[in-house]
């Protein structure tokens, strides 16, 4: 007699640990992903569990400890339509841009305003490994950016004055100390 086991794509979902500035991985500069294997494909499913369980839309590689170029997005309001960007490039940018108020996983509970581009257009493979290209504008413009700078090893506090970002690292260490009593 044999067992046929059939598993569905939750039970091998995994909600990700994230890092929290300043933790300094958080400057880590991702490199290209080689291939989209079983393994990234296991990442991308992981990275979305993550970004959905945190409320999130958008989660970089970066801030689940995980060096290398890929993104997910999802801006939607029924949360179901993911965007998957592996190594990404800018092609073009928009000569206008605006102030946009943004917060991170990574800083919760922080929102502050960040100068952007209004629109972009860039280049990355999917989650299968084709190219692709993605003209985005308002919030999807903003979310690509900032998911970006992280693959940059930046965080968005890093735009802020020096003030203002100290504050904000002394807040997040006196939050880190406390959750961890």
């Amino acid at each position: 007699m044999s067992l046929v086991l059939i598993l569905t794509l939750e039970e091998f979902m995994a909600v990700l640990p994230l890092l929290y500035f300043p933790d300094p991985k958080l400057n880590t500069v991702a490199k290209p992903v080689q291939a989209v294997d079983a393994r990234i494909k296991q990442l991308i499913v992981d990275m979305l569990d993550t970004m959905y369980d945190a409320k999130g839309i958008g989660l970089a590689a970066t801030q689940v400890n995980v060096h290398e170029q890929l993104i997910v997005i999802d801006v939607s309001e029924d949360r179901d339509q993911a965007l998957v960007l592996i190594n990404p490039q800018t092609v073009w940018t928009s000569s206008e841009t605006h102030l946009n108020e943004e917060g991170c996983l990574s800083v919760p509970g922080i929102y502050d305003g960040v100068q952007r581009f209004d629109a972009i257009k860039v280049v990355a493979l999917d989650g299968e490994g084709k190219s692709r290209t993605v003209e985005a504008d308002k919030l999807l413009a903003v979310c690509i950016q900032h998911e970006m700078d992280h693959l940059m090893g930046k965080v968005f506090v890093e735009y802020l004055s020096p003030l203002k970002r100290n504050r904000i690292k002394k807040k997040m260490i006196k939050a880190q100390r406390e959750d961890a009593r």
